[in-house]
């Protein structure tokens, strides 16, 4: 036994002894996205028939239908979703779950400040360095704040994480250990058509060269990456991002050279790939991991040149009210960091925050532009901070323009079935 397990030997136990700690009422918060802790959240499942009302707290989720969430489990668990990914969807809109609107710049605050304190804290993490931290590997967002601000911590040691710099925890810090190699989530590369390829071209054309870019989540983020080959010097200041990001490392076309804070680095706060971009990150020192309240501080954020905020969108309405977390009042996701970029991006000198999206949902049955978002709809960013909006069909540029101007730059990249429609509604509405 190394000098590290030596020390901490009292520490070191099974996943189902250490999750022997929750009991019924507790508030269990996850490591998220690439760094769920499987072992660990697999050990209190088998707890469900001792526990009642647990709540279970985390934010996008990947893989299939979470346990915890099945009708079976409603007395043992209860889900509370910071973010809602397709495993925990159903249960929120069937109210076997709950979802909490936040800005994800905001969590750590969360636990910092006891508005949901956190009883039992389950992480993954690297096998430690030679001064006793291990790495948070793949997701530094808010687990320093949540290690400093739980009651007990929880860790998964496995060396399948890749280490990462930036953000660590020592090994005093954390109460049960549980050594056991799984493996790490991957996330394959999307699958896109041409409409998505068309609205890709569209979004490179607004981005210069020296400009450093967030990527949202999905296919037409990632889908933009491909069509940058022929531009200079970009870098990233991330809340996430991708494989198709080591493409352009590759490629020579980002360097990070021209960014205003941490020139020469990546800045990110999760990452989610396949095993191409987590060999990258591997002890690759021009990758820092920071914590959500500092990736996604919208002032830190405006302090790059050129900022470019490119995110996608479920509905926006004739006058750039931007939709991203439901279908009505049927949950779909969440507000994320959308609005912590768009913010930053329309503070940078230079900045542009970007919504690109299918002008046509639901087989071609329905329009993401529309002319007043459906009841029950939350607005996660406001038309105030919308620059471009981007389709298959065109770009158009919000910045300056009216509510009259807006409405006809909308209804003129919306899908072409839909433009008369859209046209007669803005007409009822006044607006044009």
């Amino acid at each position: 036994m190394s000098d590290w397990r030596e020390k901490h030997r009292s520490k070191f136990t099974t996943a189902a002894e250490a999750l022997k700690v929750v009991k019924s009422g507790d508030r269990v918060v996850f490591h998220v996205t690439a760094s769920e802790p499987h072992i660990l959240v697999s050990a209190l499942i088998d707890r469900a028939p001792e526990l009642e009302n647990v709540e279970i707290v985390h934010m996008y989720q990947l893989g299939e239908e979470r346990a915890y969430c099945k009708p079976e489990y409603q007395k043992s668990f209860r889900f509370n979703g910071l973010f809602l990914s397709p495993p925990v969807r159903k249960a929120v809109n069937e109210c076997r779950a709950d979802y909490t609107p936040c800005l994800y710049s905001e969590i750590p605050r969360l636990w910092r400040d006891k508005i949901l304190h956190i009883n039992v804290f389950l992480m993954q993490v690297t096998p430690p360095d030679e001064e006793g931290y291990c790495s948070f590997g793949l997701s530094a967002d808010w687990p320093k704040a949540a290690v400093e601000n739980a009651d007990i911590v929880v860790a998964q040691i496995n060396k399948n994480v890749p280490y990462t710099f930036g953000e660590r925890v020592h090994l005093d810090e954390i109460d049960y250990i549980v050594e056991q190699d799984s493996p790490v989530f991957m996330l394959p590369p999307p699958k896109v058509g041409e409409i998505e390829r068309q609205i890709a071209r569209n979004v490179a054309g607004l981005i210069e060269d020296g400009s450093t870019l967030q990527m949202g989540i999905g296919g037409i983020p990632d889908t933009v990456l491909t069509f940058l080959t022929d531009k200079k010097d970009l870098g990233v200041h991330s809340e996430m991002f991708s494989d198709g990001v080591v493409t352009l490392v590759e490629a020579g076309v980002i360097t990070n050279k021209k960014k205003t804070l941490h020139p020469g680095k990546f800045i990110a706060t999760f990452l989610m790939g396949t095993q191409k971009l987590y060999d990258f990150v591997h002890r690759n020192p021009d990758v820092i991991m920071k914590p959500v309240d500092y990736t996604n501080d919208p002032c830190i954020i405006g302090q790059h040149d050129k900022m470019v905020s490119i995110n996608s969108a479920l509905q926006v309405d004739l006058t750039g009210q931007v939709n991203a977390e439901s279908f009505g009042s049927a949950m779909f996701s969440g507000i994320g960091g959308q609005v912590d970029f768009v913010y930053g991006a329309s503070r940078s000198k230079g900045g542009k925050s970007i919504f690109a999206f299918s002008s046509a949902a639901a087989k071609g049955t329905a329009s993401r532009i529309v002319s007043q978002l459906p009841a029950g709809t939350g607005v996660t960013t406001s038309r105030g901070l919308v620059h471009y909006v981007v389709t298959e069909y065109g770009v158009a540029d919000l910045r300056g323009k009216t509510l009259r101007q807006r409405a006809l730059a909308l209804i003129d990249i919306a899908h072409p079935d839909f433009r008369e429609t859209l046209r007669k509604e803005a007409k009822a509405l006044n607006l044009i």
